[in-house]
């Protein structure tokens, strides 16, 4: 256990001037937490569309154009209703109207991710389009977003690491007096240019992208796995210590179990040609 006598030298978080507001005027206010979400969108757009002139394209520029509403509907409806659930449906309960406060924070990637690859299928299938390499595309923009929103987390002050003596720990206003990890920025790198990176290699420079569901199964493990090993110097959410106490996990750990699964499961399945089917017919 750290005491205080370790915090000399540490950074303090209010050093560093930031604020979770970019700018107000009157009531409207502009929060890098939004900010994140719109750059994030905007900037996997533009990639998408640059991956689409790239041979054996899965859908055209129009289709693209068309999905992006798709798209932000399945982030915010499925990463707020996730969060919800399993990260803090008690006080949801008790107010839900809250529920619609977006800009207090609160979203899940592991349902963002969900309402994401359901609104796919459901454009694909209106489209007549391969819904799952569809969804490869869409898996290597997603770091985009994921940088951006964990680089919004911690200017917000949020989700914070674990104690550490480190002299890169910080002193977070609301997480006491000790020196945390900055696990937000360790998210950041390894949810986004290493994950950007290993999932642009693999499209560049191997037959991945040929095989349904490659690209989404690499993504989802190595995701999976970032995620599953930071998680280890990340505190809990204050509403979940007991559960991350009682299971030995935190929720993002056991959320990403299955994320891993699934992902090996995609890649062995496309090695293997079982999706070769899905490569060759469309919905209908």
């Amino acid at each position: 256990m750290l005491n205080l006598g370790t915090t000399y030298g540490a950074i303090q978080f209010t050093s560093l001037h930031l604020h979770p507001v970019l700018f107000q005027i009157g009531p409207f206010a502009l929060r890098w937490y939004s900010l994140a979400y719109i750059a994030g969108i905007i900037g996997g757009w533009i990639y998408l569309r640059y991956l689409l002139t790239q041979p054996e394209a899965p859908l055209s520029h129009k289709d693209a154009d068309d999905l992006l509403t798709w798209l932000t509907v399945g982030i915010i409806a499925g990463g707020r209703l996730a969060y919800v659930v399993f990260y803090d449906s008690a006080s949801y309960i008790a107010a839900p109207l809250n529920i619609l406060k977006l800009w207090q924070g609160g979203m899940s990637f592991h349902g963002g991710a969900l309402g994401v690859s359901i609104a796919i299928i459901l454009f694909a299938r209106r489209r007549r389009l391969n819904w799952l390499r569809v969804n490869d595309y869409i898996a290597m923009c997603a770091p985009i977003g994921l940088f951006l929103g964990r680089i919004a987390n911690f200017i917000n002050g949020e989700l914070w690491g674990a104690p550490t003596r480190m002299p890169w720990g910080i002193i977070f206003p609301s997480a006491g007096q000790l020196p945390r990890h900055p696990s937000q920025l360790y998210e950041a790198a390894l949810e986004g240019p290493i994950l950007f990176l290993i999932l642009w290699l693999a499209f560049r420079f191997t037959t991945a992208r040929r095989h349904s569901g490659m690209m989404t199964g690499l993504f989802l493990v190595f995701y999976g796995i970032f995620r599953f090993g930071v998680e280890f110097i990340r505190e809990p959410d204050a509403q979940l210590a007991a559960f991350a106490a009682q299971t030995g996990l935190h929720m993002g750990q056991w959320l990403s179990l299955p994320m891993i699964c699934a992902g090996m499961a995609l890649c062995l399945a496309s090695m293997t040609g079982i999706l070769a089917s899905n490569r060759r017919n469309s919905f209908g």
